[in-house]
């Protein structure tokens, strides 16, 4: 077998046990998260974000959560990292401070809470299709006003 050959040999068997190359992470875009007419201006507010309607409101299923503190602050602007595509968010504040969102006895919170694109339920939690938003280029804006309290 020639020089010639023998490196082609080699060559393209090292070219196909390296395999596909591998795929780059989906670029984020950063969205501002703008929050106002808290209940409390101490309280933690608690995010989660959901990019999939299987999982959305489920415990522990969010794809990403933040904690923000309000510092005396009635209005919130938060900046999040997130990939594009369909998201909805899910907020709460925990007046009491005891880490979790409180309920009545019928499971209904008794503290605020509110979602992405101010949906605001009546007889059952909204679903992904209510609350979603389209991550798809820079300088998003989500706007949260309208709070829930029972």
């Amino acid at each position: 077998m020639n020089v010639l050959s023998l490196a082609a040999l080699l060559l393209g068997s090292s070219v196909l046990s390296a395999g596909p190359p591998p795929r780059p992470a989906p670029a984020t875009q950063t969205v501002t998260i703008v929050v106002s007419e808290l209940a409390s201006t101490q309280a933690l507010v608690k995010l989660n974000f959901y990019n999939s309607p299987e999982k959305f409101l489920k415990d522990g299923q969010m794809a990403l959560r933040m904690f923000v503190k309000p510092e005396g602050r009635k209005e919130l602007s938060i900046s999040v990292e997130l990939t594009p595509g369909e998201w909805a968010v899910a907020l709460s504040q925990d007046l009491n401070n005891n880490d979790k969102l409180d309920k009545n006895f019928l499971g209904i919170p008794t503290e605020p809470f509110a979602f992405s694109n101010n949906v605001k339920p009546r007889f059952s939690a909204p679903n992904f299709q209510q609350c979603k938003f389209l991550v798809e280029g820079p300088g998003q804006v989500v706007t949260i006003t309208t709070w829930n309290d029972f």
